[in-house]
């Protein structure tokens, strides 16, 4: 642990008096800072003195001219901004790191080192220190030297050979940058595992992850299915590749999911809909006819949905204790109870922006609960207290930001 345990002690959740510094921009190592930051972590974003990190610029759309994708992935943090190009800046950050616990960085590769801050360089000085490293492919391979984007990587990891409805249709992504957040969250993941050996041995490391492996993580049944068979696995829609009635069906008046994705939720599912009678069709009886027969068994249930609403079905299909749920926009979902029961849309008071909403801690701990911890940063807002923690005094502060080596923001 740092030695920040004062400033850790205003925070909450299981990782208060961790600090962590943030090199990192966009979304896949902004997501690890946030997770990290709501589970109690102290994060400084660190950002580049001319217009910070790119998601700055991401608008629309905008609440008082602050990008509302960038308040979004940096709420909770400490900003700072840094020519790190400059001695003097350089200097400032391993001021920060001397008291830190944890590094994040998503540039390309070669850029920290060109730096003068790549894993090596800074472990002589700081041997305790987490060096968390995201970027497109991994800092090894054929492929290390790559830029890499979420779209490259939902591509490249089979992602969008498997997303969409059918063959002979376009590719299609994942709706969100699910390469970017769950690198982000593996990375948070990888920190942590390397924290708990710290604890033990006092030994830092590099964490190393990538967009194009969070996307091959994400395969998991259509790698196992391509591993057995030696087939690669297409697009479904929404049907599921190893269960069927596994999918969405249109009702009369909007759509729903069904997951009867074993023999007894089947049952229970031709009793809700009155339809007993396809039991007894052998295309239906187990699952593996089902699957063999899927896009006829769509064709038998879709006519029974269609005749009621879905709210009307949902309460049937909840009586009848079939898994089944509304297909909701995003914000439907974030009016729904039990997205507010469970604390996933909370509301912060941004400087600029005023009182808004922002998504909640999707991990609840019992003993240690986490939060978010206040707004995203403008753009050097914090510098001239950050700096002051370090060790600069008032004319120091002055004169780094009089030459430009720090920029600040005033609330």
């Amino acid at each position: 642990m740092s030695g920040t345990g004062a400033r850790g002690t205003e925070r909450s959740g299981p990782l208060a008096g961790v600090r962590v510094v943030e090199l990192a921009h966009i979304m896949a190592g902004p997501v690890c800072g946030l997770m990290l930051g709501d589970m109690g972590a102290e994060v400084i974003k660190v950002e580049k003195i001319d217009g910070g990190d790119d998601t700055r610029r991401s608008v629309p759309p905008a609440l008082a001219g602050e990008s509302a994708a960038y308040m979004m992935m940096n709420r909770g943090k400490r900003g700072i901004a840094l020519d790190l190009k400059s001695e003097d800046g350089k200097a400032i950050l391993r001021r920060l790191l001397a008291d830190a616990d944890v590094l994040i960085e998503n540039y390309r590769a070669g850029t920290m080192e060109r730096l003068g801050l790549g894993y090596e360089t800074l472990r002589a000085a700081f041997p305790g220190l987490i060096y968390c490293s995201l970027s497109g492919f991994g800092r090894s391979g054929p492929y290390a030297e790559r830029a890499g984007f979420d779209l490259v990587a939902q591509g490249m990891s089979g992602l969008m050979s498997i997303t969409g409805e059918g063959p002979g249709r376009p590719p299609m992504k994942c709706g969100p940058p699910v390469t970017d957040i769950t690198a982000g969250i593996l990375a948070a993941m990888g920190v942590l595992a390397a924290y708990a050996h710290k604890l033990r041995t006092g030994e830092g490391q590099v964490v190393d992850t990538s967009l194009f492996e969070a996307g091959i993580t994400l395969t998991y049944w259509q790698s196992a299915i391509s591993m057995a068979t030696g087939a690669a696995p297409g697009p479904m829609g929404s049907a599921h590749p190893l269960n069927a009635p596994y999918e969405a069906f249109e009702t009369a008046d909007g759509w729903i999911t069904i997951g009867a994705a074993n023999q007894t939720n089947w049952l229970r599912l031709l009793a809700v809909l009155g339809a007993e009678d396809l039991s007894a069709d052998p295309r239906f009886a187990q699952n593996r006819d089902r699957m063999a027969n899927r896009e006829a068994l769509a064709a038998a249930l879709a006519p029974h949905f269609r005749t009621a609403s879905s709210e009307d079905w949902l309460a049937r299909l909840e009586a009848g204790g079939v898994p089944a749920g509304p297909v909701l926009d995003v914000a439907a979902m974030h009016r729904d109870p039990q997205t507010l029961a469970r604390e996933m849309v909370v509301e912060v008071e941004h400087a600029r922006a005023g009182r808004m909403r922002t998504l909640g801690l999707p991990v609840k701990f019992s003993a240690t609960p986490g939060r978010v911890h206040g707004p995203a940063p403008l753009l050097g807002e914090h510098s001239r207290a950050l700096l002051a923690e370090a060790g600069y005094d008032g004319p120091a502060i002055d004169d780094l930001l009089a030459r430009g080596v720090v920029r600040e923001t005033a609330a």
